[in-house]
Formats: C-alpha cells, structure tokens, sequence
C-alpha cells in the first residue's frame, strides 16, 4: 500500500479524473443514480472508508445522508472539508487508516468503499474491521476494479473475500463510459453485501 504522503502530493489534482471529482454533470448523475439504487433511504449513516477528496461523501450528504469519510492523507481530507462547505453540505471527515478505521463499531447502515480495498496490505483483515462498523442488517457497498495495469481484485478475488464473511456479494459490472468518463477496458465492479 502507498504512504499518505503519495496521496497527499495526488490530491490536488485528484479530482482531474472524471469519476474522482465527479464535476461533469452526466458522471456525478451516473455515480448518484447507481449509488442510490443499493443504499437505504436517507438520513441512513455511511461510512466512506478511504473516501478521498470527498468525492461520493459529498454526493450522498447532497441527498440527506448522515455521511463520515474517512481516509489516512491529511491533504486529502483538508480537500474533502472544502468540498463539503463549498457544497454547503454536512459531512464529517476524519483522518484515520483504512485498514483499521477509528470509527465506532456497530453505527452505520452502510459501509462503501471505492477503488480502495484492493490497495489493502491484507484484504480479509480490512473487510473485518470495515464490517465491525455496520450496525445490524447493514449493508457494504464497494467499488473495485482488476486494472489493466495488473492491479487491483478480480471479481472472484473480491467475492470470496467478502463472503468469507458475509453469506451475499452480488456483483455487478460496471462498464458504462458515463460513469468513468469515456470506455474502460479493465474490469470495474460494483459488490454489494446486505447480509
């Protein structure tokens, strides 16, 4: 896993990427349309575990939720109380490592987690920690990818990861240009566990 101090020098040009900074209209939409289809109604809690600029806690505080991002890159999380007040929206941000996140346990309804798992020095003992968080009958929502650079979790590699824990992970590609910003080639998903 790279040190905060690499995504500290990244995250003043983080949001350059269409689906980071989510500034073009049609993604923003894409990304809200999706997300909203698998969470619970708002004023829900989420945890947005290695949530960056603050991206996608911005886009579901927007919509009522109770939302805390949480990631370990200092800039990153001065980035994400920007957006937020510059949204004029209430989003808590805390500075914590994802592989072993200083939230209460037991007090979300949803724990979403975007291109971060995979970067995980142990995969298994991360998910662990990130379910503690879930309150009883919540859901975990993440966003991986196997890149064409070799990184990242296959779809099978993630599954079974989850389902070491979780009796469900259904899995949906995610290969539409408008969430990304024009056509991928790599394998994008979305994994959702809601027991």
């Amino acid at each position: 896993m790279t040190d905060a101090t690499y995504w500290d020098g990244q995250a003043a040009t983080f949001d350059n990427e269409a689906d980071h900074g989510l500034r073009d209209p049609g993604v923003r939409d894409a990304w809200q349309r999706l997300l909203l289809a698998h969470l619970p109604a708002a004023p829900a809690a989420v945890a947005d575990i290695g949530c960056g600029t603050g991206s996608l806690s911005v886009l579901l505080a927007a919509q009522g939720y109770a939302v805390t991002g949480l990631d370990f890159a200092p800039a990153m999380i001065r980035e994400a109380r920007a957006k937020a007040r510059a949204a004029d929206v209430s989003a808590r941000f805390v500075l914590s490592d994802a592989a072993e996140p200083t939230l209460p346990p037991g007090s979300f309804d949803v724990v979403l987690a975007r291109h971060v798992l995979w970067a995980m020095p142990d995969a298994g003992l991360a998910l662990a920690a990130w379910l503690r968080l879930l309150l009883p009958g919540g859901t975990l929502v993440l966003v991986e990818g196997r890149w064409s650079t070799g990184a990242g979790l296959t779809t099978a590699e993630a599954g079974r990861a989850v389902l070491r824990y979780r009796a469900d992970a259904t899995i949906t590609a995610l290969d539409d240009p408008v969430l990304w910003g024009g056509p991928v080639s790599d394998e994008r998903y979305l994994l959702v566990s809601r027991r």
